[in-house]
Parts: C-alpha cells; sequence; structure tokens
C-alpha cells in the first residue's frame, strides 16, 4: 500500500475531483423509535469531585478576557477579540505559570469559566477531565474502557476537543463514544455509542470531526453504514457506503436522535455554524464533500463533491464561513474551493484546477485564519514542502508564500497571529498581507543541569499538531505528551 503522513489527518483537531453538484434538498428522516434513546447513566463519582455547591460559578480571578468552549473558539474562527498581548517576547518566550503531563491523544483543550477540559486516553480508558484554568489543580475526572486501536498503528487517543455549553460538556471519543458530562463535577448525564447505534466501519483514524451545538441540539458527522459494509477489509473505505446517517442531530439534554441526513461517510473536518442572510446553516465537509444544511430540522441545501481521487486521502481542515461564502481546503489532490451559498444551492466563486501542481491553498490538518479580507494558513501535505501563505479571500489569489517553515497551526488576536510548528516552535507573526512579518519567536524548553545552560531540551514534542488556544489572556499550547500554560496578556494591560 502506498504510505502516506497520515498523523497530520489524526490530529483533529486535530483537527482532509470535482463534480458537478448533487441536489439533496428532501426532507430528513425523523427517528422517533425506542432504540434511538442512549444510556443515561447513574452518575459516577469522579476520584477528584467534590465540588460543593458555592463552587458551580465562574473559578476565574482574571477580570477581563473571553472563554474559549470549544473547537476553533466561541466564534468557531480561531480568532480572539482580547488586546493588550505581549509582542517582544524574552528569548525564553512568554512567561509559563504551569505546564501538566498529557495522555494519548491529539485534540486541544477548551476553557470556560476558569475551568479546562481535557480529553485523552490513559492505558485502556478514556478520560474527560477538567483542571483550573490559571493553575492547572486538578478538579474532577471521568473515565470509561476503551479498546480502540489506530488501524495504521498511530495514536490511539481522543482527537476532538469537548465543547463547553453552559453547566455541561460534551466529548466525542475516537472510538465513537458520545458523553454528556456535569460541567461542574463530572456526573456523567448520558452516553451512547455511536459506531455500534449506526454501523460506523472504522475510518482510517477513527472519529476526528468535533461537534456543534445548535440550540437544543448537538450536531455530530457520525457517517454510519449498513451491515453488509463492515465486510470490507480494514481502510476499504471505497468498498463501504452509507447508510443515511452521515450526520446526526441529538437532543443535547438526554442524546434522543432528533433527525439523520446524508449517505457521507465521516471526515476529520469538523462542523461549522453561520448565519448568512438572516438563516442558520451548517456545513460538513466530510469525506467526498462539503454538505451544507438547515441545523434546526436537518434540510439539506446541497452536496458539493470535493476529494482527491485517491484511497489513501481525507478532508480534514474545517469549512470557513465569511458573509455568504465558504471556503473548503485539501491537500491530497483538487486543493480549494470558493462557495457562494443560497437557501437550495450554491455558486462556485473560484476553485484550484483539479489537474494542475499549482494551487491557491492546500490544507492539511489545519484550518484558515481570515482577518480583513485574507486567509491566513499552513499549505502543504508534508514536512518538506509546507509553506505558510496568505491569500486574497475573494479571488485564491497567493499574496505571499513562505517556505522553510514546519507545519503549523494559527490563532489570530490583537493585530498578530500565533505560530505553533509541529516541532514546537512559537512564533508571533504580525497580520500583514503584504509579507511574512514575525515579531517574536521562541522554543520553549527546560534546562536540564542548572550548572549548565546549554543543557536543555524542549518542553513541547513533536508532533504539535493542535491549534494555540487563548483565554483571558493565557495561551495554551500542547505538544505530544504536554500541555502548557502561558501569560500573553499580562493582566494589567488586559483590554
Amino acid at each position: 500500500m502506498h504510505f502516506f503522513d497520515t498523523r497530520l489527518i489524526a490530529s483533529l483537531l486535530l483537527a482532509t475531483c470535482l463534480l458537478p453538484c448533487i441536489s439533496c434538498a428532501g426532507a430528513a428522516e425523523i427517528v422517533e423509535d425506542e432504540q434511538s434513546q442512549p444510556a443515561v447513566a447513574a452518575a459516577q463519582d469522579p476520584a477528584a469531585a467534590s465540588v460543593e455547591a458555592k463552587d458551580r460559578g465562574s473559578l476565574w480571578t482574571r477580570k477581563v478576557g473571553q472563554d474559549w468552549p470549544k473547537f476553533l473558539g466561541a466564534t468557531g474562527d480561531s480568532k480572539s477579540s482580547e488586546q493588550g498581548i505581549l509582542t517582544k517576547w524574552p528569548a525564553s518566550g512568554p512567561k509559563i505559570l504551569w505546564s501538566t503531563k498529557l495522555g494519548e491523544g491529539y485534540g486541544m483543550c477548551t476553557v470556560a469559566a476558569g475551568r479546562l477540559y481535557q480529553f485523552d486516553r490513559f492505558g485502556d480508558e478514556a478520560s474527560v477531565y477538567c483542571l483550573e484554568a490559571e493553575t492547572g489543580k486538578p478538579i474532577w475526572k471521568y473515565s470509561y474502557p476503551t479498546d480502540y486501536l489506530d488501524l495504521y498503528g498511530y495514536n490511539n487517543g481522543p482527537r476532538c476537543s469537548p465543547i463547553v455549553d453552559g453547566d455541561r460538556v460534551y466529548a466525542f471519543g475516537v472510538d465513537g463514544m458520545l458523553l454528556c458530562l456535569d460541567a461542574i463535577d463530572g456526573t456523567l448525564k448520558w452516553k451512547l455509542n455511536t459506531n455500534e447505534k449506526f454501523g460506523v466501519v472504522q475510518n482510517f483514524f477513527g472519529v476526528g470531526s468535533c461537534p456543534v451545538i445548535h440550540g437544543n441540539l448537538l450536531i455530530a458527522m457520525i457517517g454510519g453504514s449498513p451491515e453488509d459494509s463492515k465486510l470490507a477489509a480494514p481502510g476499504q473505505l471505497d468498498r463501504v457506503v452509507g447508510n443515511g446517517s452521515g450526520i446526526v442531530a441529538f437532543d443535547k439534554l438526554t442524546g434522543e436522535v432528533k433527525y439523520k441526513i446524508t449517505d457521507e461517510l465521516a471526515s476529520y473536518a469538523s462542523l461549522q455554524l453561520a448565519k448568512i442572510d438572516g438563516r442558520d446553516w451548517c456545513f460538513a465537509f466530510c469525506r467526498s464533500g462539503l454538505v451544507g444544511f438547515e441545523p434546526t430540522q436537518g434540510k439539506v441545501d446541497f452536496e458539493f463533491p470535493w476529494r482527491a481521487t485517491i484511497l489513501e486521502s481525507v478532508n480534514a481542515s474545517s469549512p470557513v464561513v465569511v458573509g455568504n461564502q465558504v471556503l473548503i481546503s485539501e491537500c491530497y489532490g483538487p486543493g480549494s474551493a470558493m462557495l457562494s451559498v443560497k437557501p437550495g444551492g450554491f455558486e462556485v466563486a473560484w476553485q484550484d484546477n483539479a489537474r494542475t501542481r499549482q494551487k491557491s491553498l492546500q490544507t492539511h490538518w489545519n484550518t484558515p485564519v481570515v482577518h480583513e479580507g485574507f486567509a491566513y494558513a499552513c499549505s502543504g501535505r508534508h514536512s518538506e514542502n509546507a509553506e505558510l501563505r496568505c491569500i486574497d479571500w475573494k479571488t485564491g489569489k497567493v499574496q505571499w508564500s513562505e517556505r522553510g517553515l514546519d507545519r503549523s497551526s494559527l490563532l489570530y488576536v490583537d493585530g498578530h497571529f500565533v505560530y505553533l510548528g509541529e516541532y514546537g516552535d512559537l512564533k508571533l507573526i504580525k497580520a500583514n498581507p503584504a509579507k511574512f512579518d514575525v515579531v517574536s519567536e521562541c522554543r520553549l524548553e527546560v534546562q536540564l543541569d542548572p550548572q549548565d545552560t546549554a543543557s536543555t531540551r524542549p518542553l513541547l514534542n513533536y508532533p504539535c499538531w493542535a491549534a494555540p488556544i487563548l483565554s483571558h489572556g493565557l495561551l495554551y499550547v500542547r505538544g505530544d505528551d504536554q500541555l502548557i500554560c502561558l501569560e500573553l496578556i499580562p493582566e494589567a494591560a488586559a483590554k
């Protein structure tokens, strides 16, 4: 079998043939049968969950800032509105406030009400756990047994970030286990094994698409299949078909299935919600292409095929929405396409030529960040051909492209991008469509010998594939087995 760099796709954070549009505007199937009910469990007693009622409010002592309650942040675009960042870093980088060892996994934490939520695997257990966001002090932990094995021998831990919605936190395991927990004390509200319920044939790297919350619904990319698809050999997704559960909406309070749509198989690109001309939309960049639908009832507006023709290719970069336009991008073949959407369909604004090597943008597992009419992202499938690029949103024209960098993820804040390379390099780059403009950079290290300043090792180990996040001035970055909290905005400078 042709070998390709599968690890990048598996981060999900972790998070990717141009054919005519297929119209799928039919009504969604409403599911109300007995089997649609999930297992609602009694409260588990997490080891560290002795939280009093008075502690159910915010734990923040830092008064200024925003929460980061889901993948790509509250606004779903990897952008923060916080101000007052340090732009001149010392050689050692911003001040480290705390760090902690992580289990197996690729997903990034989320932060809400002064609590940090992380999802990792430790041995044969998958664990959602909660720490104090400012100190790293443990609060609670919920675990369940898992026997997931990656088909290619890579990481066996979760790929998705937890989602915080009010007093509940949701987690979607690499094994298809969907959890709803009390955000304050970790009590299990409900859980559902989506792989078993919908007949999911294991994708290359398991589940890696983060769900979204819309009103009373939790919407997830599932990609179930009929029983006979299980006869396909592992990894032979070309022999696997859908059973109408490509995307499933659940009652977020009970786990009851409310609707399911599309025969698409799942990808590693997370769902994206948007409001366009007063109407709610949800976009799912599934295995074969983009699905646009109305998220309350599940009515599909369109399906747009977009995937490389080779079997071992995936879509892993989340859709990006600005106005009524949606950008999708992948790195195995066709590249990028921009759609102008409307109820019932779309028009192609621009797209890369699938037959040429030159592409506007080819994102792998990272999602582009848009600022003032330009999209910034890492383009390239492998380390040796990775480039950081700036492209014109409206036309796809490349404004600049910087070679010689690692594959990377970006976070926008206060006129700058925080860049995290896959080997742990941190850079602060000015958001400048005219040139690649580095303001500060560092590599986080620890000194092994107090008497020898040259005796160091990196704090962040490869692969650093999860995008950085920011909440209340605190920057969180993760590597293979370490989560680090840095002070990017001193409290006195926060605006």
